[in-house]
Order: structure tokens, then sequence, then C-alpha cells
């Protein structure tokens, strides 16, 4: 079953999916402007959907387009 992604957050790049108890996140990271200031370029993160936990980050991120962070995130095996 493809993810769907959608906007998650006003005035940040953020977009998130889930499905079967996970949750999936791709975000725009730079070192000013409205992100989560970490390198710049896409992250791919997720994490169990009904937990309170940290996001696991994706080994390759930050990726340099969505498409290919979204790619990573439908092909990992969590």
């Amino acid at each position: 079953m493809p993810l769907h992604f959608r906007g998650s957050v006003t005035h940040m790049d953020i977009w998130s999916a889930s499905t079967h108890g996970l949750s999936f996140v791709v975000s725009v990271e730079s070192i000013d402007g409205p992100s989560f200031y970490d390198r710049p370029g896409y992250m791919a993160r997720w994490r169990p959907l009904y937990e309170s936990t940290g996001t696991i980050e994706l080994d390759a991120s930050p990726f340099t387009a969505f498409a290919v962070a979204e790619k990573a995130l439908v092909c990992s095996d969590v």
C-alpha cells in the first residue's frame, strides 16, 4: 500500500503519512528560516504512531529531493 503524504504544518515544509501503526515524516531542514535547523536537505524519519518516542532518522538523510526521501521511507525495512 503506497503512502500518501500530506502537508502537516503551516509555514514549514513538513509532510507526513501513516500506515500499519507507523508515522512517516519528510521535512526540509535548513540552518535558517522555518525548519528544525538540522543539516540542510530533506530529512526522512519514522516512529511508532501510538507511542511517545523520538523519531528514527534514516541513515541517508538529508536527501536532495522530496521524491528520494519519500522513496527511502517506502523502501525502508521498518
